[in-house]
């Protein structure tokens, strides 16, 4: 035991420089951490730095590659040779076969031609195509004939009068049936026949939409003769059975002919309380003063 004791027993020097050896291996460690630690940093900062670099130069690349490729100048297909065919990235039998064509004495005259004669992928003809330069001669010719299409689709397209249309046909239009096509005719003989194109839109639960659809094949072509009524002779029934006019503003006119004695003309009706403004023009489709 007492030899135990001797291997551990240290006198005052000795332990203090144990105290100091161990004070110098902290002190040690603590400055590798420090300095390990601020060395990532930089490492990490020095890296951004070379990617931001990296970017910048990648970037200034691509101009300058851009800037190198050749650019493309409106041209007439008919005329490319071989230089410029390999350019627009032709692949030589679609070369060939249009400098033939051109041998042969033709001209190209359209971009479906050119894909027609050379056989080019529809990609490529994507590309090329909008940088072609036809003659003016051409160009012409070809908006003549686009006038004349449309002009002749124009006169095909026939519209019919919306006020000889039958329930059968109304209901080939897409979304009328048999119940709104009752109505529209139903609403046409209660008007004794649609005056202008804008009543259409009167009939109860027919969409706009659908009405937009109708008027895209009817129309008003002949205007229906209504026989109009002199307001100040007109019975009380007549008046009310006009379909703009209910059984209150009927009654409102009445007051307003029996207080004035003849109403001169009917703009007079605009002075009446609480009388439709906005359907003044229909209203007056049916009546007259005299």
């Amino acid at each position: 035991m007492k030899n135990l004791k001797s291997h551990f027993w240290y006198n005052k020097n000795q332990r203090n420089g144990i105290f100091f050896l161990a004070l110098i291996i902290v002190i040690l460690q603590l400055l590798y951490l420090f300095v390990s630690s601020s060395g990532r940093t930089t490492s990490d900062l020095n890296l951004e730095r070379i990617n931001r670099h990296r970017q910048e130069i990648d970037s200034l690349r691509a101009i300058q590659l851009e800037s190198k490729k050749p650019k493309i100048f409106p041209f007439n297909p008919s005329f490319i040779d071989d230089f410029k065919g390999y350019q627009l990235g032709m692949s030589t039998d679609e070369i060939d076969r249009l400098i033939q064509h051109r041998t042969d004495g033709n001209y190209i005259n359209s971009i479906s031609e050119f894909q027609q004669v050379t056989k080019v992928s529809d990609s490529l003809l994507a590309i090329i195509s909008p940088y072609f330069k036809f003659p003016e001669w051409i160009t012409n010719k070809i908006s003549k004939k686009n006038i004349q299409i449309q002009k002749s689709n124009t006169s095909r397209v026939s519209k019919t009068d919306i006020n000889s249309a039958t329930i059968d046909v109304l209901k080939e239009i897409n979304g009328i049936g048999q119940v709104l096509g009752r109505r529209i005719i139903s609403y046409r003989n209660k008007l004794g026949g649609f005056s202008v194109n804008e009543q259409l839109y009167e009939v109860y639960g027919l969409e706009s939409r659908i009405a937009d659809q109708v008027l895209e094949r009817f129309m008003v072509i002949k205007k229906p003769q209504i026989k109009k009524l002199n307001l100040n002779e007109a019975t009380f029934k007549e008046v009310l059975s006009i379909v703009y006019i209910d059984y209150q503003l009927t009654k409102k006119i009445f007051e307003y002919r029996d207080e004035v004695a003849e109403i001169q003309s009917l703009e007079e009706l605009k002075k009446i309380e609480g009388f439709p403004l906005e359907k003044f023009d229909r209203i007056a489709l049916y009546l007259t003063v005299k």
